[in-house]
């Protein structure tokens, strides 16, 4: 899956971010569509819109697990790393109701940027 499938499937769950992510002024790029995404699901962990954001988190393991190897670094160095800044206020529970939503390879990911950092 490219950058544009990968933003097809994100107006699926969310169809008013198509605009935000075709905006004609910005660059069209797979980190420019997970940047955007990643935005709006830090609104959803803020706003406690667990509907959505379960949905949405769920479609970002779909486009992980099914992207090619520049939406999967995408993904890895824009929601992955964000993650942590997003949840870190969070109750304990909500923190791990979020990350039991993210798959395997990606805590594995994220993981690795937490504990690995500077090597």
């Amino acid at each position: 899956m490219n950058y544009l499938e990968a933003t097809q499937e994100i107006a699926e769950v969310i169809p008013d971010i198509e605009n935000e992510l075709i905006k004609e002024n910005r660059i069209q790029s797979p980190y420019h569509t997970i940047q955007t995404f990643t935005e709006r699901i830090k609104i959803m962990i803020r706003q406690n819109d667990r509907n959505l954001l379960f949905k949405c988190l769920k479609k970002v393991n779909t486009i992980y697990a099914n992207g090619d190897n520049v939406m999967k670094n995408a993904i890895e160095n824009t929601f992955i790393y964000s993650l942590d800044n997003f949840t870190v206020f969070c109750s304990e529970e909500y923190r791990k109701m979020i990350f039991s939503c993210i798959s395997e390879d990606l805590r594995k990911m994220y993981s690795r940027q937490i504990y690995c950092h500077g090597i």
